[in-house]
């Protein structure tokens, strides 16, 4: 693959053409002046420039150097404006309160999400223009999913913006939305259970094959199995995509007053085996794109 061809798929991005488009959204966003608003993935510049006019401290994160050097000139003059050359994914997140606002690049989307919401300081709010069906699996529509699951207990979510395709350049070939990812205060999930909580919904959700029961029984006992039936009204034969938000919060709630040690144990370290088996599947997929 030629170099030209591989910086595209590096780099490859829609960019918003409108300023006053920017404008309309920040007005919406509801953002205030001292704020510290990080975005991902700056371009050609026309989300900072209307971020640098309103926020007391901008920071965009841009991964391709000569796009980062080109705004290291633009915002020369801009006092309140970082522009860091580098990838979000490995930039150290501060430790205080801050903001995000910014159109990502659609490819690392589920990377950046990921990487905006596990952090030990996430932040505040953030508000990301992504491709729709990426922002449905994250709110859980139509149907359940694991990432928002994974969410849900410590974020609100919500899209705020549905986009025209004419609305970037080049024009996408997807229905692009921004989502509001906004920090729950006080979280549905105690900090002390946070990790425990993951890797039960991990645990079950993908052992979820070929069916409920099967999952059930390997962390319930029959007598519990029955309970969970009876008090949820709970359908052991749906797929977990069927099953409410608010069902595997009633579900967690439960397994914490009737796990046993053993139990506890055989679920722990489910997300981290889940990560590592993602991270080798993008990594395979990365050499395919590259090579």
């Amino acid at each position: 693959m030629s170099a030209s061809i591989r910086h595209s798929v590096l780099y490859a991005q829609n960019f918003l053409k409108d300023p006053r488009l920017v404008a309309a959204l920040l007005d919406q966003a509801g953002l205030v002046h001292d704020d510290t608003v990080y975005e991902i993935g700056p371009g050609k510049g026309v989300i900072t420039e209307q971020l640098a006019r309103r926020y007391k401290h901008v920071i965009a994160i841009e991964k391709d150097p000569r796009l980062a050097a080109l705004l290291r000139q633009q915002f020369a003059d801009r006092p309140n404006v970082t522009i860091h050359a580098g990838d979000f994914l490995s930039y150290p997140l501060p430790r205080q309160g801050y903001k995000v606002f910014a159109n990502i690049p659609f490819n690392i989307t589920s990377a950046i999400v990921s990487r905006l919401t596990t952090t030990t300081y996430p932040p505040v709010e953030a508000h990301l223009m992504m491709q729709r069906e990426a922002a449905e699996m994250f709110l859980g529509e139509p149907r359940v999913s694991l990432r928002a699951l994974l969410l849900k207990p410590w974020f609100e979510l919500e899209i705020v913006h549905r986009f025209q395709r004419q609305d970037f350049t080049p024009a996408p070939r997807v229905d692009v939305v921004m989502l509001r990812l906004r920090k729950r205060g006080p979280p549905l999930i105690n900090s002390t259970d946070r990790q425990h909580f993951r890797d039960f919904v991990v645990s079950l959700f993908t052992r979820w094959q070929p069916s409920a029961p099967t999952a059930l029984k390997s962390i319930f006992t029959r007598p519990q199995r029955k309970y969970i039936q009876r008090a949820l009204g709970f359908n052991p034969d749906v797929p977990p995509a069927s099953l409410p938000f608010e069902h595997w919060l009633k579900l967690f709630e439960y397994f914490k007053t009737v796990a046993t040690e053993q139990t506890r144990q055989r679920i722990g370290g489910s997300e981290q085996c889940l990560i590592q088996q993602q991270n080798k599947l993008q990594k395979v997929h990365r050499t395919r794109a590259t090579g």
